[in-house]
């Protein structure tokens, strides 16, 4: 792993646990093992990297999806393909989505990480009309925002109330 994946994994630790302002530069440079000014050669700034954990957190959790069509195809709902992402991330990761959590905060993130956490939605959204679609359903675009409000809503609850069973109620 390079010091600049190094220090997006461990600024993602931080912010899917407390949200954008839960790291430093110089928390992330000595849980590296790098120098503060090291973390600006990769990141000019705390915005910089918020946008690109973004950016990436984004492309991996689409790129983890696949084709919605490709998934009905094969016989599995490709709903329950997104259902269990956020569920993995619950309870076998014990976080929050990332782009979720910054979601909550938009009104006080920078331009370039709240345009990021806008990209993380319209693509999902966009995933999940194509699944409902796929899935037959009369208002795919409706079922779509019902299912990611659902599931981001879900997982706020549990961990608010430390208690991983409403998150399992509503989506089985």
């Amino acid at each position: 792993m390079t010091k600049k994946e190094a220090l997006l994994k461990a600024a993602e630790d931080k912010v899917r646990q407390g949200g954008y302002s839960n790291f430093s530069f110089r928390e992330l440079a000595n849980e590296v093992g790098i120098k503060s000014a090291s973390v600006h050669y990769h990141f000019p700034t705390k915005a910089d990297l918020g946008a690109e954990l973004a950016h990436q957190y984004t492309n991996s959790f689409l790129a983890a999806l696949g084709d919605p069509a490709n998934i009905k195809a094969s016989g599995i709902n490709p709903i329950d393909v997104y259902t269990q992402l956020f569920r993995s991330a619950l309870i076998t990761d014990d976080k929050m989505c990332l782009c979720g959590l910054l979601g909550a905060q938009s009104e006080s993130l920078p331009d370039k990480v709240r345009l990021e956490v806008k990209r993380f939605f319209n693509e999902n959204l966009a995933w999940l009309t194509a699944a409902h679609t796929a899935n037959g359903e009369h208002d795919p675009a409706r079922a779509a925002i019902v299912t990611i409000s659902l599931l981001e809503g879900a997982m706020m609850i549990s961990k608010a109330l430390n208690d991983h069973s409403y998150f399992e109620s509503v989506t089985q």
